[in-house]
C-alpha cells in the first residue's frame, strides 16, 4: 500500500514564522532564526503533501505560514530578504541570489499546484513582483531555480505568458551557452567544477527545453544529466560530490560529506528526463536517488528517520543533527516518487 511520508520532523521545526533552518539532533536550534531558502523548500513540500488524504490538514496549516512568510519576505522593488532572527527581524539588506532564485520556484509551483485557489494568486502577484530580476541573476543556480519555478508557471498559464517564455528562452540560452563554452571530450558540464545542488543544471534545462519544445535545450540537458550519472552512480550507488573539495575538472572528486540536497536534485532530474522522454531508466535513476536516503549509499547508513533526515554522510559516520534543508530534501524526494512507508523501503533497498 502506498502511503505519504510522515511530516513529524517538519512540524517540529515550524513555529507560527516559518521554519527553522538548523537543529540540534531533532530539536529546532532556534538561535540560528529562519531563512527564505527553507521556507521556499518547505512551501514545496507542503504544497505536494496537501495531496494526500492522511497529511492534507497538516500540510495546509504548515503551507499558510510558509507563503505568509515568503510574502513579507519580499521586498517593495520585488526581490526578497533571506534571513530573519528568531525575533523576527530581518538580518539582510536584499536576500542572495540562491534564495530569490528558490523563492520564485516555490511561487512558480504554487501557482501550478497549490490547494487553494487563494494561495495560487497569492503566488502568482508575487511571482510577478519578482521576474524583473531575474535578468540580474549572475550565476547559473539561481537562474535554474527561478527556471524550475517558471516552468510551472507557465503551465498554469496555459503556456500563454509571453513574458514567461521570454524569460525561460534565455535562462535556456545561459545555461545552454555556458555548458558549449565548459564541456570537452571528457567533460560535460556547465562549469569547470562541480559543487553544490548539482543536478539541477541539466534538470532546468530539460525543463525548459521540454515546456517551449525545443531540442537543443532538452537534449543538452540530457547529455550533461548522462555525465553527471556517469561520475556519481557506481555500481548502482549514488555517491554524490562531496562539499569537502567539490570535483574540478582534471582533479579528484571529493566523496565526503556528501549532503541530502543532492539525492533530492538527483530524483527530480531523472524525473523531468523521464516526463522529456518516457523511458523508464530514468524512474529507475530516481529511485538511485531516494534509496540513497534509506540505506544504498556509500555508508549503508539510513539517513531518513520519522520523517526527517540528517544533516549529512561524513567520512567518519553521519550528522546526526536533522535540520530544515536535509529534511525537507528528503521529503520532496519521497513526496515526488509518491514511496511507501520507510519500512517498505528499507526491505526493497536491503
Amino acid at each position: 500500500m502506498w502511503t505519504a511520508p510522515s511530516l513529524d520532523q517538519v512540524r517540529a521545526l515550524t513555529d507560527d514564522v516559518g521554519i527553522h533552518q538548523h537543529a540540534v539532533y531533532d530539536i529546532p536550534n532556534r538561535k540560528e532564526g529562519y531563512c527564505t531558502d527553507d521556507v521556499a523548500r518547505a512551501f514545496i513540500v507542503a504544497v505536494a503533501a496537501s495531496s494526500h488524504d492522511r497529511q492534507r490538514a497538516d500540510a495546509l496549516a504548515l503551507g499558510q505560514v510558509y507563503l505568509a512568510f515568503l510574502n513579507d519576505a519580499q521586498m517593495p522593488d520585488g526581490r526578497f530578504h533571506n534571513f530573519m532572527s528568531y525575533a523576527r527581524t530581518w538580518l539582510d539588506d536584499v536576500g542572495t541570489p540562491d534564495s530569490n532564485g528558490r523563492a520564485m520556484w516555490a511561487l512558480g509551483y504554487g501557482m501550478r499546484h497549490a490547494p487553494r485557489d487563494s494561495w495560487r494568486h497569492i503566488c502568482r502577484a508575487v511571482l510577478e513582483r519578482a521576474l524583473p530580476h531575474v535578468a540580474t541573476f549572475e550565476f547559473l543556480r539561481p537562474q535554474a531555480y527561478a527556471a524550475l519555478g517558471l516552468v510551472h508557471a507557465y503551465e498554469a498559464l496555459e503556456r500563454r505568458d509571453l513574458t514567461v517564455e521570454a524569460t525561460l528562452r534565455g535562462i535556456g540560452e545561459r545555461l545552454l551557452a555556458a555548458n558549449v563554452a565548459t564541456r570537452g571530450p571528457d567533460w560535460n558540464w556547465f562549469e569547470n567544477v562541480m559543487t553544490y545542488d548539482n543536478a539541477r543544471l541539466p534538470e532546468a534545462l530539460i525543463r525548459i527545453g521540454t515546456v517551449l519544445s525545443e531540442p537543443a535545450f532538452r537534449d543538452a540537458g540530457l547529455d550533461a544529466l548522462a555525465f553527471y550519472e556517469s561520475v556519481t552512480i557506481e555500481n548502482g550507488t549514488f555517491v554524490p560530490i562531496g562539499n569537502a573539495g567539490w570535483y574540478p575538472r582534471g582533479g579528484p572528486r571529493a566523496r565526503y560529506a556528501q549532503q541530502p540536497l543532492e539525492a533530492a536534485a538527483l530524483v527530480d532530474a531523472a524525473l523531468a528526463a523521464l516526463a522529456a522522454t518516457g523511458s523508464d531508466r530514468y524512474r529507475r535513476l530516481a529511485e538511485c536517488g531516494l534509496e540513497w536516503y534509506y540505506g544504498r549509499n556509500s555508508r549503508d547508513a539510513v539517513m531518513a528517520q520519522f520523517g526527517g533526515c540528517f544533516d549529512g554522510l561524513e567520512e567518519r559516520g553521519v550528522n546526526r543533527n536533522m535540520g530544515a534543508e536535509s529534511t525537507l530534501a528528503y521529503l520532496a524526494s519521497a513526496f515526488a516518487l509518491a514511496v511507501p512507508g520507510a519500512d517498505a523501503v528499507l526491505r526493497v533497498v536491503r
